[in-house]
């Protein structure tokens, strides 16, 4: 099926009890079992719930994954990646990952004996030089947030399979709608479901998608074993999300163009600008809706801002957009 398709129906089966085609909430804790020891394939809510189940089957089947986990936001997503490191390993990430992300490896995670480098993943030569023996791990984000540049994420994953590391793609930015880092060779895929899968600024939570059946499993020991899942009603609220991602993220590129049309396309890096070093564009179908300056906005550019309005109010032209 299509994209669109796999979105609305994609590990969502009818209700057995009613039929019902919206897949319920189910807000429970435990489950009837039918003897000791015997179960219906539920057994406690921390380490498996059908509403949850549906969600990470949705994103699984998305992001061309083996298996999906629901945490309950995007830095326990990462958080649970990071969990799969021991002592003594180095990891490659991208130097501008997302904010939380530096905070969690620079205040908490480096503490543990694991070495970190961050560096510029656009030039592969780069990721290259920094891959050690002991590296583990690559974690990349592509596009980066806020800057919007890109990283080549077929060609780090020839470098992390030369030395036996896992790359790691988080895809938030971009969503399994525009972007597959799985079948150009990524391990492990993250989102924070609270911004394009959700879509409606009403939920707050992460996934982890992964390539392997026993990263899949383990990534489900730690996620059961921390505890930071995703609740049956935000699992619900994403799965609600997910059914308009298709329409949503054609929209927003849609209008995230007309708005760089305004200023200056010269200036501007719409997830559709190559960054300074090649990557194949044809990995990138479609270009999400952030964008980026790395500029002052010419005078003719600040002249068409000021006849935007946003929920009503003027925006406010000044250098230095991000």
């Amino acid at each position: 099926m299509g994209f669109a398709t796999d979105a609305i129906h994609a590990g969502q089966e009818p209700d057995p009890t009613t039929g019902a085609v919206s897949v319920p909430i189910y807000q429970t804790s435990t489950y009837e079992v039918e003897a000791l020891g015997e179960t219906k394939g539920w057994n406690y809510a921390r380490t498996i719930n059908p509403t949850r189940t549906a969600l990470e089957n949705n994103l699984a089947a998305l992001e061309k994954g083996k298996r999906a986990l629901a945490f309950a936001s995007g830095m326990a997503a990462i958080n649970a990646v990071f969990s799969m490191l021991k002592a003594g390993d180095h990891v490659v990430v991208s130097q501008n990952v997302y904010g939380g992300t530096f905070r969690l490896v620079d205040g908490i995670l480096r503490n543990f004996g694991v070495e970190f480098s961050f560096l510029d993943t656009t030039d592969l030569a780069n990721v290259s030089a920094a891959m050690k023996a002991n590296t583990a791990m690559l974690f990349i984000e592509t596009p980066h947030n806020p800057v919007m540049t890109l990283t080549d994420i077929a060609g780090c994953a020839a470098l992390a399979r030369q030395r036996g590391a896992r790359l790691v793609v988080d895809n938030t930015f971009m969503s399994p709608y525009w972007q597959n880092p799985i079948p150009l060779g990524a391990d492990l895929v993250v989102h924070s479901t609270t911004k394009y899968l959700n879509g409606h600024s009403d939920s707050v939570g992460g996934a982890v998608i992964a390539a392997r059946e026993e990263d899949g499993e383990r990534l489900h020991f730690i996620q059961k074993s921390a505890g930071a899942i995703l609740s049956p009603f935000d699992s619900w609220l994403v799965l609600r999300g997910v059914k308009t991602l298709a329409v949503r993220m054609e929209r927003h590129e849609e209008n995230t163009k007309k708005i760089a049309a305004l200023a200056d396309w010269s200036i501007c890096c719409l997830c559709c600008r190559p960054p300074s070093h090649d990557v194949p564009i044809a990995m990138i179908p479609g270009w999400a809706g952030a964008i980026s300056s790395r500029k002052p906005w010419p005078s003719r550019s600040r002249a068409n801002w000021s006849v935007l309005t946003v929920c009503g109010e003027p925006i406010q032209a000044r250098t230095g957009w991000s």
